[in-house]
């Protein structure tokens, strides 16, 4: 069944007429009336009552009709589906985050990308950093909005580019503070237990962290590890410790949480794209190529 035999049967039943549909297809009648007995054929039924004064569509040519035109309709999308395909316009982008992206670049990227690609199913999940890598490797994920640093194993593999350097604020339990907003000291909270993400999970925003203490001549007391943020903000909210957070967190507003600057210089904390060089993908290479525009 060819997709000519398709649309000679719809003109035909538009027409109703084997003189006017064949002038429509600017061919002659004997033709058009071989090509619908060809089709009547491999469909094993009659479509048309054919008199010598009219032509009427049977049953069958009756309920074929809308789905036919329905086909012949999707068969001319197709050249247009395939350049948005190509063009990465339509498809699909599965999307790995660490929660930390959440309260600065993400939302930006999503939105921006939303309005310029709309037929593009983003698959989202959050995760940290370690497993992105992981997801990356086995080619599960398109792209990962990660902690760097990639590791050694990772870097003949993978791209990265840095997206945003943060620096890190105090988050603390509410009225635990001086009133006002005027940096804090480090040491005037030593005591105090640490949350922290695990090291193994995000070493480079670990280091950072303590290399905070550090540079301020103290050793602090981890008191918790969280792999969330929302739970490590959650855990300060209980009173259970303090915690450093990269500047974008304080977007996170919860109840018993109060965020303020440090006067203790702080490293600035990066996240940035990592994807495989191997992945062809247009719908990633548009979303990295709007990346670049708008960092």
């Amino acid at each position: 069944m060819e997709l000519r035999q398709l649309r000679y049967f719809v003109v035909l039943a538009e027409e109703l007429h084997f003189g006017r549909a064949a002038a429509r297809l600017h061919m002659t009648q004997p033709p058009l009336s071989q090509t619908i007995q060809g089709l009547e054929a491999e469909l094993g039924t009659l479509l048309f009552n054919r008199t010598r004064r009219s032509v009427a569509l049977t049953p069958a040519g009756v309920a074929l009709l809308p789905q036919i035109q329905r086909l012949l309709q999707f068969a001319q999308s197709l050249p247009a589906i395939a350049r948005r395909a190509a063009a990465g316009e339509s498809g699909r982008l599965a999307l790995s985050f660490v929660s930390t992206a959440d309260y600065s670049v993400l939302p930006t990227f999503l939105r921006d990308f939303r309005q310029r690609y709309p037929q593009v199913q983003i698959d989202l999940r959050e995760a940290t950093s370690d497993v992105q890598l992981d997801e990356l490797a086995d080619g599960r994920i398109d792209v990962g909005l990660l902690i760097p640093p990639l590791p050694d194993r990772l870097k003949a593999e993978l791209s990265y580019v840095p997206v945003i350097a943060e620096p890190l604020v105090l988050a603390a339990p509410q009225g635990l503070l001086a009133r006002g907003k005027q940096p804090v000291a480090l040491s005037t909270l030593s005591e105090l237990p640490l949350i922290i993400f695990p090291r193994r999970i995000a070493p480079a925003l670990h280091d950072a962290i303590l290399s905070c203490f550090q540079t301020a001549g103290l050793t602090p007391h981890i008191g918790q590890e969280a792999i969330q943020m929302q739970t490590i903000v959650g855990l300060v909210s209980a009173g259970m410790g303090i915690a450093l957070v990269p500047q974008s967190v304080s977007n996170l507003k919860r109840p018993g949480v109060e965020y303020r600057a440090l006067s203790d210089p702080t490293p600035l904390v990066e996240t940035g794209i990592a994807w495989r060089h191997d992945n062809a993908s247009p719908v990633l290479h548009a979303f990295l190529e709007l990346l670049r525009k708008k960092t």
